[in-house]
């Protein structure tokens, strides 16, 4: 990759406009997870240990390019000057960034207002990206989570000044290039969730690039279902079941092995704990109409557990089956912790990405022993469906 890294840049004495995402969940006034604003911390402080002085930028919720002060700042500002360790200082417009008061001269950091209170963001107005640019001397991006996203603040303005990575932006674009791009092989991936219909382009683009496609989740449901099972109650897109059948084609061509839940746990009401069963699954399958699968089953698991033995690389992004429900977590929690003791073993390179991926790795106890974890929710999906990300490409120019 062509992108440079704050190791090339010469910030003593230099303005960086750091673009971050701090986009916290808040719930009346607190801050729920302040894990995007701890991870932005590395690059803060080596701008400052550089002689830099960031400037951050950064939005906040949907204010779709109107002032909407339930979406300020100004809420953050408390838990980042804690986690940096230093002065942050809000500056509310951007008149206020261009004739600076001696009080923001005097603080070490200072934060821009919510990016997204001006329409020029999101439209990625040029003379928006230009009148940002003369607020400092060096562009850094650190927001990945934000690279598939062609705004004034995450693509505009790298040209415009000399642009470098941040150290988020650069872990996360090195774990996808050791996991996607260039990785050691046998690879492998776990793509789970309820529909098919979200993950198309991503499956479309795993199959010619994986050894080992692993398969969980509602999305399952519709795979079997395209083989000839009759699924009876469990999510399904009836409309997809081609879609299925040309991507598992797609697979046996490229040399790809797609592994399908051989056994499930089946219920007829969606609810903790609720009665259920282990059913074996398969073409031949058929369910009565009140039936559903929830998780996948013990064959399944130990399936999984083999194939994760054979291989030097595994990307995962989805659950197995309704983890947020036990006993329907197991599949996702068991396979969590099988890959996680290969990695803790040195074994296994493992990425993993998307909201809920996060939330179940979490919940399996296990998301400190993976080798990677993007924060990235759209953007890691974009990335893994191929495509280019602006954010990114725009570093590179």
């Amino acid at each position: 990759m062509a992108w440079k890294t704050l190791d090339e840049m010469d910030l003593q004495g230099k303005r960086v406009l750091l673009r971050v995402d701090i986009n916290v969940p808040v719930e009346n006034g607190r801050i729920t997870d302040t894990t995007r604003i701890d991870r932005i911390v590395p690059t803060v402080r080596d701008i400052l240990a550089k002689g830099g002085k960031p400037t951050l930028i950064a939005h906040f919720g949907r204010p779709k390019g109107k002032v909407n002060l339930d979406l300020s700042l100004e809420q953050i500002v408390p838990a980042l000057s804690d986690a940096i360790g230093e002065t942050v200082h809000l500056i509310e417009t951007l008149e206020g960034a261009e004739h600076p008061t001696e009080e923001a001269n005097r603080a070490p950091v200072l934060l821009l207002e919510n990016i997204r209170f001006h329409p020029g963001e999101e439209a990625n107005d040029p003379a928006f990206a230009a009148r940002l640019a003369t607020l400092g001397d060096v562009y850094c991006n650190d927001a990945f989570s934000a690279a598939h996203r062609a705004h004034a603040s995450t693509e505009g303005l790298a040209h415009h000044l000399p642009s470098c990575a941040g150290r988020l932006m650069q872990a996360e674009l090195r774990a996808l290039e050791a996991a996607l791009a260039a990785p050691e092989r046998p690879v492998g991936a776990v793509v789970g969730g309820a529909k098919v219909s979200t993950k198309i382009a991503l499956l479309e683009n795993l199959v010619n690039r994986l050894d080992v496609l692993v398969i969980g989740g509602g999305m399952a449901n519709t795979f079997l279902a395209a083989l000839g099972a009759d699924m009876g109650a469990s999510l399904q897109e009836p409309d997809f079941y081609e879609t299925a059948k040309d991507i598992m084609t797609q697979a046996d061509k490229a040399g790809c092995r797609v592994i399908l839940p051989v056994d499930g746990l089946v219920a007829t009401e969606f609810a903790k704990g609720a009665s259920h069963e282990v059913v074996q699954l398969g073409p031949d399958t058929v369910l009565a109409p009140d039936q559903m699968v929830l998780d996948a089953g013990p064959d399944s698991i130990a399936t999984l557990r083999a194939a994760f033995e054979g291989l030097k690389t595994l990307i995962w992004n989805g659950p197995m089956g309704a983890f947020e429900i036990p006993p329907f977590d197991t599949a996702t929690v068991a396979a969590a912790q099988a890959a996680a003791a290969l990695t803790r073993d040195g074994r296994l390179i493992s990425v993993a990405g998307g909201g809920d991926t996060v939330a179940a790795l979490n919940q399996a106890g296990v998301a400190d022993d993976f080798t990677y974890i993007s924060t990235a929710g759209g953007a890691f999906l974009e990335w893994m469906e191929g495509k280019t990300l602006p954010g990114v490409a725009a570093l590179s120019a």
